[in-house]
């Protein structure tokens, strides 16, 4: 019998993802690594629109998907941003040059349409959730932006205030309550960087309730919020391949969203960046095969879409 191969090892599973995440990269970050290098004839930089503020803020609950984890939603009067990654290539700076992914299609937004949001939600410190230049340019000194743990000094100076909210804590700006619950996933910006923080989202006003999971896997963190009357839950439904012990399959997002019993699923995370190995149109697929008949749950926008969620006076459902 071979000693270095024994199956009852408790550490196989971790050197098989190791191994299988290892290969992963390797199929995809040599390439962006040297195509960031390049000169830039990017035609990618998105459209300066000033007014889709004020198209959210004429809604009593509407939501607009930016592409990957970003996500704007109006809860009443107040406009809330969540994970905002609007620039054209993600990772590390050089010397001024991002290294790292590019969009696979553009921004529907520039940063700087985003000036005047009243909240920005920061679920954890990865280089896909926490852009530094795309926060550079739409700093507002009224703007409250909300971190996890020991992420608050990520954040470029210039805004109102930056808070950081540790698990199962709760702040309220202007009647919106905001609580913070521990998904299942990891928050390091480096290889290195073991102690940042990461959140989930439950925003609770007067008369709307949405979550913004962030990332995560498969975990039961979200059950007890089934009490709520959640309007709109926001799960990643992408990168699960081979990262399926941090990033929720379709099929277990679909379940999560089913426990919590909420109106409608967002689903975010996917056809953005190649930052896995599945097909770029699979998540959805998959999530819509899941779902089966009850698909009418899931908003399917496409990007830079508002979709506007309005209950009427019987409580009856419209989706514009």
């Amino acid at each position: 019998m071979n000693p270095f191969r024994s199956s009852n090892s408790k550490h196989s599973p971790k050197i098989r993802r190791a191994v299988k995440a290892v290969r992963s990269g390797f199929r995809r970050y040599p390439r962006a690594i040297y195509s960031s290098f390049k000169p830039n004839n990017s035609t990618n930089e998105p459209v300066h629109i000033p007014e889709i503020l004020e198209e959210l803020a004429n809604h009593d609950l509407a939501v607009l998907w930016f592409g990957h984890g970003s996500v704007a939603a109006q809860l009443d009067d107040m406009t809330v941003v969540v994970d905002p990654v609007l620039s054209d290539r993600i990772g590390m700076r050089i010397k001024g040059k991002t290294i790292g992914v590019q969009r696979l299609s553009p921004a529907p937004v520039s940063p700087e349409s985003l000036i005047g949001t009243d909240i920005v939600l920061i679920t954890h410190a990865h280089f896909d959730h926490l852009d530094k230049p795309t926060l550079e340019r739409m700093l507002d000194p009224n703007t409250t932006v909300i971190t996890p743990h020991r992420c608050s000094k990520l954040i470029p100076p210039g805004f109102n205030r930056v808070v950081e909210l540790s698990t199962n804590h709760s702040i309220t700006i202007n009647n919106l309550t905001i609580t913070a619950i521990e998904p299942k996933h990891w928050g390091a910006r480096s290889l290195f960087d073991r102690k940042r923080g990461v959140n989930s989202y439950v925003l609770e006003s007067k008369d709307q309730c949405v979550l913004f999971t962030g990332d995560t896997a498969e975990t039961k963190a979200y059950k007890h919020l089934a009490s709520l009357p959640i309007d709109l839950a926001v799960f990643g439904i992408g990168a699960y391949d081979p990262w399926d012990h941090m990033h929720a399959t379709p099929e277990q997002a679909w379940k999560m969203f089913q426990e919590l019993d909420a109106r409608y699923l967002l689903p975010v995370h996917h056809s953005t960046f190649e930052l896995s190995d599945e097909p770029v149109d699979a998540p959805m697929k998959r999530l819509r095969k899941e779902a089966g008949k009850l698909q009418d749950c899931i908003l399917d926008p496409v990007i830079g879409e508002i979709i506007i969620i309005e209950t009427t006076e019987n409580q009856s459902d419209s989706i514009e």
